[in-house]
């Protein structure tokens, strides 16, 4: 009677139950509702459960068991928290998936702001004034390869891999600069066949004959010395932060065979450091391969870069700016050389010069290489031709018997042989000049590019000389 007493006094009009409510053979008697009411660690799961503990009339205590139901309420726990933590660990991936797609718009944006200086400097002249007073194209891109290469190699003063950041920034940006090259063509005639036998000849376009030799080459050494560099992962050898070198290791060029101890020292310079035994055998084996090749690398750039400068139009500024006596210029020593010596050796000459500094080395270079123009000058004003960009062709009809012809070639042979002495020497005056005034935007990128993978290639020779002579001196 209570039982049904109790069933009666929950089924007033109005009333649904839910299904959870009743049991399936129709039993009163429902165990949960009152416990999801009456339970506070339930209450947040009462709507999950049962949708009568909050809307029902009240009910007789008595009517129900104050005992959970075994079969239900440890399963919709459960149930319930594996959705909570799994509608977090979604909200959790949504998030992730959001920022990761932030920083990359991030990236994206920054690159993109990048490109557009990049673009505008280009477009400008480096003139932000925007009055039309920039440089031209040629020095503009000249600029920002040199202006790259300082950025990305500029601190790196040891050996070891370049960063990511820094070997992404090298290969992104070389990459658009250089491809200007692929619109850089000339027009050579072809013959084409027509179906009815006609033969036709017509205009074909190719990349221009100095890009197409020189550039995939400058690329593919460029390559190497990343490969060089990267094979620096695990060394022997370290660097110390703070620290300057005292001898010889820290001279750069061929000067550092010739001066032993340095005055001056560069504090900035890291100090390569050796275990107190030195080397392996191993190690030493790997430096030295390394070393040659990077050398290789130095003198294929070096030939390069030379080749592109000789082919640059000389300025009108500089034939102006040229003495008017070649002896004057070098003085009485090496004019008497130049002119009297049966055997002409250049070799002979530097040694008795005895350069004690680069910086002698570079005046003796632009001297000789005034001269040898102001010789050649003069050799060529009994011909017609005056305009100096014809000045290769005219040498070849020259007496070679003559005076001015004779010094210019000894000129020519001691300027070549001081800068095979002195690979690391500075650029001449008339290759700064060629350079500032060259308006062939290929001739300026292939020689930028190259003087640039010369000067990577030199200080990478330097760098490991360093260790080896850190080595050999612990050996000691």
């Amino acid at each position: 009677m209570d039982n049904s007493s109790s069933f009666d006094e929950v089924s007033d009009p109005g009333y649904q139950p839910s299904p959870s409510s009743l049991d399936q053979n129709d039993h009163p008697a429902v165990e949960t509702p009152v416990y999801s009411t009456m339970s506070g660690d339930s209450f947040m799961f009462g709507r999950t459960y049962s949708e009568t503990s909050a809307f029902s009339d009240p009910i007789d205590d008595n009517s129900y068991s104050s005992e959970p139901s075994p079969s239900h309420w440890p399963v919709t726990k459960s149930g319930a928290q594996h959705q909570a933590m799994l509608r977090r660990l979604e909200m959790k991936q949504q998030k992730q998936v959001a920022d990761d797609k932030l920083d990359d718009q991030e990236s994206v944006d920054l690159e993109l702001e990048m490109m557009k200086e990049r673009f505008s400097k280009l477009l400008l002249g480096e003139d932000m004034s925007g009055s039309g007073k920039g440089v031209c194209t040629a020095v503009t891109i000249s600029n920002a390869i040199t202006n790259l290469y300082a950025t990305v190699f500029g601190q790196n003063l040891r050996l070891e891999p370049l960063k990511p950041e820094k070997k992404s920034m090298w290969k992104r940006e070389m990459d658009c600069l250089l491809s200007v090259c692929d619109y850089i063509v000339e027009f050579i005639p072809k013959s084409q066949n027509l179906q009815d036998g006609t033969v036709l000849e017509v205009m074909e376009s190719r990349p221009r004959l100095d890009i197409h030799i020189n550039l995939p080459a400058l690329r593919k050494l460029d390559a190497m010395l990343m490969e060089v560099l990267d094979s620096f992962q695990d060394t022997e050898f370290w660097y110390a932060e703070q620290g300057s070198m005292s001898s010889n290791s820290t001279l750069s060029g061929s000067f550092r065979r010739v001066i032993v101890q340095r005055k001056e020292e560069k504090w900035w310079v890291p100090v390569p450091c050796v275990p107190s035994g030195g080397l392996s055998e191993k190690s030493r084996k790997h430096l030295r391969h390394k070393r040659d090749c990077a050398y290789q690398i130095h003198k294929a750039s070096m030939a390069i870069n030379s080749s592109i400068l000789a082919e640059m139009e000389i300025p009108e500024t500089y034939i102006a700016s040229l003495p008017k006596s070649g002896r004057a210029s070098l003085g009485d020593t090496i004019y008497r050389y130049l002119y009297t010596a049966d055997k002409f050796s250049p070799g002979h000459l530097l040694d008795c010069l005895n350069l004690a500094s680069e910086h002698e080395a570079l005046q003796l270079a632009d001297r000789v290489e005034a001269s040898m123009y102001t010789w050649r000058r003069k050799a060529c004003l009994s011909h017609s031709k005056s305009s100096w960009n014809m000045v290769k062709d005219l040498m070849s009809d020259i007496d070679r018997t003559d005076k001015n012809h004779i010094l210019a070639e000894r000129a020519e042979t001691l300027l070549f042989c001081l800068k095979q002495r002195y690979p690391e020497l500075s650029q001449t005056s008339l290759d700064t000049c060629k350079i500032q005034y060259n308006q062939d935007v290929g001739q300026a990128i292939l020689e930028s590019y190259s003087r640039v993978l010369e000067g990577l290639a030199f200080n990478i020779v330097a760098w490991i000389e360093d260790v080896l002579f850190v080595d050999r001196n612990q050996e000691q």
